[in-house]
């Protein structure tokens, strides 16, 4: 049977160094060349993440945004999908930059990013550079944007997502990326991995239960659940490893992914 396997990025698909290793990579393009689907679903933008599906040489649509995009990159796809947030929304929050101990505050479309300062900007995190066009005022933010994206403390994450929920909790989700960085995804109410997976699954003609799912933080929670079969990695949540049907034995920092696939999937030699 031929399986859709929907891989997250950070925390899962890509080790500490936040790089797909040789290992990984190989192990996933042996995988296509078996007729399996890889697709990739991140709470990136696609522009921190489009490098991934061009090393692995992708041609299904991706997920960005935690499920607010779904599109086919560098593409013309009549099933395109870009779900916004409201674009006052994104200047009340930034109102509470100080209260809420932000390092900075972040919306971004599918196109390009709008930063509220330049202090903590960084053009490899960013995977861009920025001009006077990307700070986040009212005069460059014209629309509601696709998502945004807050950067705080680890030991603050949970505080501010909690506050952020409380206020706002009728409009928007708050997701987590997952990785080394403490950075939170705020997306439109109702947006989740799973639903976007749904969309691939059903362009692919991939039955739900042939669906592999690898996942390592809260926001892979419905991905997994949906799954016909969810994967937690070794350094997953304990939540998420609570939900998934198996853990992988290794870490993504030690290849878990890829030592999972290979076994599950019979691809050794």
């Amino acid at each position: 049977m031929k399986k859709l396997i929907a891989i997250d990025l950070d925390g899962t698909t890509l080790n500490a160094q936040s790089l797909i290793s040789k290992t990984t990579e190989n192990v996933l393009k042996k995988a296509i060349n078996h007729g399996h689907h890889v697709s990739i679903v991140t709470g990136r933008p696609y522009r921190m993440s489009g490098q991934f599906y061009q090393q692995l040489g992708l041609t299904t649509p991706m997920v960005n945004f935690n499920g607010a995009l779904v599109h086919m990159p560098e593409k013309k796809w009549a099933d395109e999908k870009e779900t916004g947030i409201q674009r006052d929304l994104v200047f009340d929050i930034l109102a509470q930059k100080k209260a809420l101990n932000l390092d900075f505050v972040a919306a971004e479309n599918k196109e390009t990013f709008f930063i509220d300062s330049l202090d903590y900007f960084d053009s490899a995190f960013f995977a861009s550079e920025a001009t006077p066009d990307n700070l986040l005022t009212t005069k460059n933010l014209m629309t509601d944007p696709t998502s945004m994206m807050v950067r705080t403390s680890e030991n603050q994450a949970k505080t501010v997502s909690d506050s952020l929920m409380k206020q706002y909790g009728d409009y928007i989700d708050v997701r987590t990326w997952g990785g080394p960085t403490p950075i939170l995804e705020i997306v439109s109410k109702g947006i989740q991995k799973a639903k976007g997976v749904e969309q691939v699954a059903r362009y692919l003609n991939i039955k739900q239960s042939d669906i592999i799912a690898f996942g390592d933080e809260h926001n892979d929670e419905e991905m997994l659940e949906y799954a016909g079969w969810g994967v937690a990695m070794n350094n997953a949540t304990e939540k998420i490893k609570s939900v998934a049907n198996d853990v992988t034995e290794k870490t993504n920092d030690e290849d878990g992914l890829a030592d999972y696939l290979e076994r599950y999937l019979e691809l050794k030699n």
